[in-house]
C-alpha cells in the first residue's frame, strides 16, 4: 500500500508539468494570432493620421510615409541663369582664408613669421599667408646674412610644396628680396600662373607681376623677361585667339601686362607679336 502511493505521488509531477507546457503553447499561439490579426487590418486602412508637436500631421497613405513639409529635406536654391550662387552656399573661399589668416598673422612678430614659414606642417593657407605678412612687413628689414637665411628658407619651401598659393607668394617674396637675382626665373613662373584654373591664384599672381612691375621703375631688362615670355604663350596659342573677339579675364591679364613691356620696350615690338594679338591689343 505504501509503495503504491509513493509511485502515485512520483508521477504527479510529471502529469501537472506536461499540462502547464500545452497551457503556454496554446496562450502563445492564441497572443500570436491576435498581433497578426491587429497588424493586417491596421496596414490595410486606408489612412493613418499621426499627430506631431507643431501642430502637423504625419500621413500614411497606401503604406507611404508623407512628412509634414517642415520636417521635409530641402535642397538648396537654384540659382537664376546667368547667375552666382550666393558664398553662403560655398565650402570655403580661398581668398577669404588667405586675407583672414594674413590679417591675423599682421600682429605677430619676426622670428615667430620665420618659423611659421620653416614649419612643414604648417598648412598651406597658413603658411602662404604667414609669407605675404613677411613680404608687407618685414622683408625690407634683413639684410646680408639674415637675408640670404630667409631665401633659403623659401627656396626650401618652393621645392617641397604643391599648393599654387605659397608658390605665388615664394615667388613675389624672391623678387622683393632680390629683385636682380630673381625675376628672371620668377616673373615668367608667375606669368604661367594667369592660366591656372583657381581663380584666386590667377588673380595672386597677377597682382604680384603689377606690384612687381610698380616697384621696377620700368627696366628694359624686366621688361624683356615679359615680354619674350608673353610672346611665346601667345603665339602658342593664336590658332584660339583667332576665334576671339573680347578677351576674357585671364587674357586681359596678360594683355595688360603685355602693354606694359611695349611701352618700356618701345612699338617696334608690335612686329614680333602674331596678327592675331594685334587684333586684341
Amino acid at each position: 500500500m505504501n509503495n503504491s502511493f509513493k509511485k502515485s505521488l512520483a508521477r504527479r509531477p510529471t502529469r501537472i508539468g506536461r499540462g502547464s507546457l500545452v497551457f503556454s503553447l496554446w496562450s502563445f499561439v492564441f497572443a500570436l494570432q491576435s498581433f497578426l490579426t491587429l497588424t493586417t487590418s491596421y496596414a490595410q486602412s486606408p489612412t493613418h493620421e499621426v499627430p506631431v508637436n507643431s501642430g502637423e500631421q504625419v500621413i500614411i497613405e497606401d503604406n507611404v510615409l508623407s512628412l509634414p513639409n517642415s520636417l521635409q529635406e530641402t535642397s538648396p536654391p537654384t540659382p537664376p541663369a546667368g547667375e552666382v550662387m550666393p558664398s553662403g552656399y560655398t565650402i570655403f573661399d580661398d581668398q577669404i582664408l588667405l586675407t583672414n589668416y594674413a590679417v591675423k598673422y599682421s600682429e605677430l612678430s619676426k622670428e615667430i613669421i620665420l618659423a611659421m614659414m620653416k614649419d612643414d606642417t604648417l598648412g598651406s593657407y597658413k603658411n602662404a599667408a604667414a609669407i605675404k605678412v613677411f613680404r608687407e612687413k618685414f622683408s625690407h628689414e634683413v639684410v646680408s646674412r639674415e637675408k640670404r637665411i630667409v631665401e633659403k628658407i623659401l627656396l626650401r619651401r618652393l621645392n617641397r610644396t604643391d599648393s599654387p598659393f605659397v608658390e605665388v607668394e615664394i615667388m613675389h617674396t624672391l623678387c622683393v628680396l632680390d629683385r636682380y637675382k630673381y625675376f628672371k626665373s620668377m616673373a615668367p613662373a608667375l606669368i604661367q600662373k594667369l592660366d591656372h584654373y583657381n581663380a584666386t591664384v590667377s588673380t595672386l599672381a597677377f597682382e604680384s607681376l603689377n606690384n612687381l612691375i610698380k616697384l621696377g621703375n620700368d627696366r628694359p631688362r624686366e621688361a624683356r623677361i615679359v615680354f619674350h615670355t608673353l610672346r611665346k604663350i601667345l603665339f602658342l596659342s593664336r590658332r584660339r585667339l583667332a576665334t576671339i573677339d573680347k578677351p576674357g579675364p585671364k587674357l586681359a591679364q596678360k594683355l595688360q601686362v603685355l602693354r606694359w613691356s611695349i611701352k618700356v620696350l618701345g612699338t617696334q615690338e608690335l612686329k614680333r607679336l602674331p596678327k592675331e594679338v594685334l587684333n586684341l591689343m
